[in-house]
């Protein structure tokens, strides 16, 4: 007997689908068969027919919930994980207070967000400026031998407990992480260049929304990409450009492949769909990341990247912050407003519509770039990502002809805006499914709304008990475990406001806690691969 059966999946075979019924024994895909007569069940999930995907990975999340629960919490950041299809998130470790850069602090995130997680989770490793002059270094291969995925470091100003490497701080941090085996993933952009054209606008009096895009040019990515990339030549470690926003981006990380270096890339949907004039104009603060949002050639080129290989799989960089403390308080500009946006929800759907529906993405670039090429890079393959006999029974169930509007007043993202706001798709995940359990349908019925006041105190706005006396040296360092940003904020003031937003989350099927910390399984690597006949925008411009 089986403990499920999803029937009616159309699963991907190369470029085609084909439908069949999935068998799932243990939490794990047991076979696939064409006919389930006669077949017993514990539990049957009806995927109706629609495009049934290996579970999609979002390889780049900040839910900062530690330290940060004004701005998102692992619950809120899983539940949009789950409506927009994703049932694996990567958490980075810099939003959080401390920073998790260390084994004992990485324990502690995990053992505060996992009682919260509604799919599965694995976690970054850090190391910083302060870990190269502090001497801490033994701590990334530590983190390494605990089960992080990979390492990050900042080349420009992240959150204070996260201090950026220098050029010298980088490069010792690429000779210690080369040792592990690990990518290290680096934001790319040179902090001199940044703070220096940001400094001259504001002198000439620039305020509007596309100056922050200008200040922050391309050349500054490109600069620090190269910079990278001759690092990891120099130290053999392996270079990942994380939320890589431009072309040239993805014409070097091309080349150095076809040099034969272990450099890889992702970008992200706003990335592929937006330009800096159009929506810096119209949303000014609620458009501000970084790096920055660039032109439509970007657009073109980065989604050329995608098929030719050179950028091998997306992520979001979900960093939402508040509104009201973070990007329209009262004298707030374009300069000081916090830059980040919410992205777990969407990136699925926009892939499937102005991808995969609009053929700039094959069916199988499409799984390799949501959900298989992350899970290789991480070393989760074949656990997570593929659809193998004995892999975790995750899958993305699409409608691929719904058709609907992106609306910030509906997303499950803590946040309440988007720059993507009034973006028509074709496309709209209907179920999610983690290790065999349907976590999220596409529907109004939801667990959470049955939360108890006395659930979102004891889950929420407390931490689990004990947590201070296991970890008294953290909490002695690092009081409550608070930043200077949320003693600020408004939801600190108005805590009602996080409980009326949980409770109105829609779809959820499972309980907060079902999801798992996932370790990383091996350590692997993506070929170097560049498909030159696609390779027809990345040819430099004359």
């Amino acid at each position: 007997m089986y403990d499920v059966i999803i029937k009616n999946a159309r699963i991907p075979q190369g470029d085609d689908t084909i439908l069949t019924n999935v068998l799932v024994k243990d939490e794990k895909i047991a076979g696939f068969i064409d006919d389930i007569s006669g077949i017993e069940a514990g539990n049957t999930i009806d995927a109706g027919g629609h495009l049934t995907l290996p579970g999609c990975i979002d390889s780049h999340v900040h839910f900062m919930y530690q330290g940060f629960p004004h701005r998102e919490n692992f619950l809120t950041g899983t539940a949009a994980a789950a409506a927009g299809g994703v049932t694996t998130v990567i958490d980075m470790p810099c939003c959080t207070v401390p920073s998790a850069r260390s084994v004992e602090q990485i324990k502690l995130k995990n053992d505060i967000i996992q009682r919260q997680a509604l799919v599965d989770y694995a976690l970054w490793g850090g190391v910083t400026g302060e870990d190269v002059r502090e001497g801490w270094l033994h701590n990334v291969q530590e983190q390494a031998d605990y089960g992080v995925v990979a390492f990050k470091a900042y080349m420009t100003p992240s959150v204070p407990t996260f201090p950026r490497v220098n050029d010298p701080e980088m490069l010792e941090a690429f000779k210690a992480v080369s040792g592990t085996g690990l990518p290290v993933g680096i934001h790319a952009e040179n902090f001199a260049m940044c703070d220096y054209y940001v400094k001259e606008m504001q002198k000439e009096g620039r305020m509007d929304g596309p100056a922050w895009a200008e200040a922050r040019m391309e050349l500054a990515e490109k600069v620090a990409i190269e910079l990278g990339i001759s690092f990891a030549e120099e130290t053999g470690a392996r270079l990942h450009i994380v939320h890589m926003s431009t072309g040239i981006g993805a014409r070097l990380v091309g080349a150095a492949k076809k040099r034969g270096l272990n450099i890889t890339s992702e970008t992200c949907p706003h990335y592929l769909t937006l330009n800096y004039q159009d929506a810096m104009t119209k949303y000014g603060p609620l458009a501000k990341i970084a790096p920055p949002l660039r032109t439509p050639r970007d657009n073109d080129e980065l989604w050329e990247g995608l098929n030719n290989g050179s950028v091998d799989f997306m992520g979001t960089d979900h960093a939402p912050y508040e509104i009201e403390s973070e990007k329209h308080k009262e004298g707030m500009n374009i300069w000081t407003a916090f830059p980040g946006i919410p992205g777990v929800e969407t990136m699925v759907p926009i892939l499937v519509s102005e991808g995969y529906n609009k053929g700039k993405l094959s069916l199988s670039k499409l799984v390799d770039v949501l959900s298989k090429n992350a899970a290789i890079h991480y070393g989760l393959y074949p656990k997570k990502g593929s659809m193998n006999i004995g892999a975790d029974a995750d899958f993305t169930i699409v409608n691929l002809e719904k058709r609907w509007t992106i609306d910030s007043k509906n997303e499950n993202s803590m946040c309440g805006y988007t720059p993507l706001e009034g973006m028509e798709l074709t496309g709209k995940v209907h179920q999610t499914i983690v290790r065999g359990n349907l976590v999220f349908q596409d529907e109004d019925e939801s667990t959470l709304s049955k939360l108890t006041d006395e659930d979102l105190e004891t889950l929420v706005h407390n931490y689990p008990e004990g947590i201070e006396e296991k970890y008294a040296d953290i909490f002695e360092e690092f009081p409550n475990l608070y930043s200077a940003e949320y003693e600020k904020s408004y939801r600190k003031e108005h805590p009602e406001l996080i409980d009326e937003h949980i409770r109105g989350i829609k779809g959820i099927k499972v309980k907060p806690g079902f999801g798992n910390f996932v370790k990383r399984q091996s350590i692997q690597k993506l070929p170097k691969k560049i498909e030159y006949t696609k390779y027809k925008r990345l040819e430099f411009y004359e």
